[in-house]
């Protein structure tokens, strides 16, 4: 397992899912945990459970991820992580019939929020000598899915983004690394479940991995065992690499 003692790490949209798997993987890896989600309520058990710092803000705003790493840094001295893990799945509907506000909403907060996570902690990395940066990204990032025009976009962009700091910060010590967790167990897949609108939503649910496994493999990626990929993508529906990260015997 990777050691993360004496470590910072933040993860965004902390509160459930993967991001909640993560903060807790994490923390038992050693590290001390920014929990940035929504609202302070979402993730004060949490907090209270791992011992994590509890960070309130939208990561769809420049100004609250901003303050949100700023906060992290003042409180811990450092920032050696960032999992850039807040999205959304809506709107789910056909290009035509989708909401033009919700549809920029989930730009707002998968892609944007994204840049806006990677330009505030850069300064930070960058100072102390280099630093990880991590995405959760998606395999709709590479292709489409009826009803998920926004959410397939926003992640297309999201690898892009990952590509982009790879180029410019990679002699900066930054790691840069989008990760591609498939199908999850999560709240969200249960929404794309409900909706029913393309075969993704009808699998059964015994196919999606638990939410421990893309957070496992978060924290793999924290370590130098991940730096063949660095400014790429890892999969975890390639079974060498669940092998590698111990996920499958």
């Amino acid at each position: 397992m990777v050691d993360l003692r004496d470590k910072a790490v933040l993860v965004t949209g902390a509160g459930r899912g993967i991001g909640a798997a993560a903060a807790r993987v994490l923390a038992q890896a050693g590290a001390t945990v920014g929990l940035m989600a929504r609202t302070a309520e979402s993730v004060s058990d949490l907090a209270a459970e791992i011992g994590g710092v509890v960070l309130v803000g939208d990561v769809a705003r420049a100004a609250d991820m901003e303050r949100a790493v700023a906060s992290f840094r003042d409180r811990t001295g450092r920032l050696d992580v960032l999992i850039n893990n807040a999205g959304v799945i809506g709107p789910i509907a056909g290009i035509a019939d989708a909401d033009a506000d919700a549809w920029g909403q989930a730009i707002d907060v998968n892609l944007k929020g994204v840049f806006h996570g990677i330009r505030a902690a850069l300064p930070v990395m960058r100072a102390a000598g280099g630093g990880t940066i991590l995405t959760v990204g998606s395999g709709a990032a590479h292709a489409p899915q009826e009803g998920w025009s926004a959410y397939c976009a926003s992640k297309a962009g999201a690898l892009m983004m990952t590509r982009a700091v790879d180029l410019e910060a990679r002699a900066d010590g930054i790691r840069a690394i989008s990760l591609s967790p498939g199908t999850v167990a999560t709240d969200m897949q249960a929404a794309i479940r409900d909706s029913g609108v393309n075969p993704i939503s009808r699998l059964d649910w015994s196919v999606h991995i638990p939410p421990e496994w893309p957070a496992r493999a978060l924290l793999w990626m924290c370590g130098p065992e991940a730096d063949a990929f660095l400014g790429g993508e890892i999969s975890l529906r390639d079974e060498a690499i669940r092998r590698r990260i111990g996920l499958i015997s």
